[in-house]
């Protein structure tokens, strides 16, 4: 097969699909593998290393789109991307449809086999392609947190920690998935208090086991969110519903509520996010103001860590590319049903339930036969 790995286009994306350790495994298993110059420049991967481990380099990403037989990414690919897509050939990387018809329409009209990241399961029904990215975007929602809490970002001018004899800030984490704990592990390192809201019982009771003393759980009803985020001042939006759009647990009349200078960093914004006011932003323009209220939209937070978290990424993705790569995504699928529900739009059908259901389309299983 050809492997086609080009350079990230999404504002600020540091990540690269491939690292040379990959292509090196596919070269050795007689596959052709195409990468576009500089794809890796942003985690610090040279176009020799590729080169030295068996890529071709390409210098467009047309040519590596019209060569590859499937393509292998990052993020979404972005409207100059859907021109070069073609009937049959398989994208594999993260999609999030369910919050943009836009690219579920246009991906539908290429024909094209989309593969996505964070729908793919493994045994125990965990999302082993979602994860990595989740305890990257856990940790730094933390970081830009307490960045913008500072008041020349337009925050209240709150330490997360605090200092003797001057209390911490209050971190009101709505979600107590892979991105919510990494988000409490980090808030509570620093001091802040920290409330940990989830409406799973047994998570919330593990949770409570493993977490330091200034960590709270909290089950989580409109009722405590809302008198939650009258105290919070830094609420951390970490709610997942796996391809579907994230339910919204802030509202906009919520916002009147909240301190003047709270923070709010939604995480799932590229499901549509929990907070009804929040919007996609980038690294260039990353927060925006509603009622007072800092808001942190950025859609690919991980990729301003891009080293880190192309590691991260390509030692959960590589497993999957080579059993694509070798068998076939017909027959990958079909020996791998955790993979077989990473195919969300087949041939200009939308696979996957929950996508369907966001806009209200047809819904048809996948063919593997």
């Amino acid at each position: 097969m050809i492997v086609g790995v080009p350079k990230e286009t999404k504002t600020h994306e540091y990540r690269v699909s491939l690292t040379p350790v990959g292509v090196e495994e596919l070269v050795r298993r007689k596959h052709t593998v195409l990468v576009e110059t500089h794809a890796g420049m942003g985690s610090g991967l040279t176009d020799e290393e590729y080169q030295q481990a068996g890529a071709t380099m390409e210098s467009t990403p047309a040519e590596v789109f019209k060569r590859a037989d499937m393509i292998v990414k990052v993020k979404e690919p972005l409207p100059v991307e859907w021109a070069l897509m073609r009937d049959g050939q398989v994208m594999f990387t993260y999609f999030h449809f369910a919050a943009d018809r836009k690219l579920t329409e246009a991906v539908m009209k290429t024909g094209s086999v989309a593969i996505a990241y964070e729908t793919i399961t493994d045994r125990e029904r965990r999302l082993p392609l979602l994860t990595p990215m989740s305890e990257v975007a856990g940790k730094m929602s933390i970081q830009e947190g307490a960045k913008y809490l500072e008041r020349p970002t337009e925050g209240r001018g709150i330490l997360l920690g605090g200092v003797p004899g001057v209390e911490p800030a209050e971190v009101l984490i709505l979600g107590g998935g892979v991105v919510g704990t990494n988000a409490a592990k980090v808030a509570a390192g620093l001091g802040a208090r920290v409330i940990i809201m989830d409406i799973n019982i047994d998570r919330l009771r593990y949770l409570n086991d493993v977490m330091p003393a200034n960590v709270q759980t909290i089950y989580s009803d409109r009722a405590m969110i809302r008198r939650f985020l009258t105290t919070a001042d830094l609420v951390v939006g970490a709610v997942l519903i796996p391809g579907a759009r994230c339910p919204i647990l802030v509202k906009s009349e919520a916002l009147k509520t909240m301190k003047p200078g709270a923070v709010i960093v939604d995480v799932g914004v590229d499901q549509g996010g929990c907070c009804e006011t929040i919007r996609p932003t980038t690294h260039d323009a990353p927060t925006y103001i509603v009622d007072h209220v800092v808001h942190y939209g950025v859609a690919n937070m991980p990729g301003a860590v891009g080293r880190t978290s192309t590691f991260a990424l390509t030692n959960a993705t590589l497993p999957y590319v080579l059993s694509l790569a070798t068998q076939g995504y017909r027959d990958a699928c079909v020996a791998d049903p955790g993979l077989a529900e990473g195919v969300n739009v087949q041939n200009g059908r939308i696979t996957y339930k929950p996508v369907a259901e966001a806009f209200d389309m047809p819904y048809e299983p996948a063919r593997f036969g």
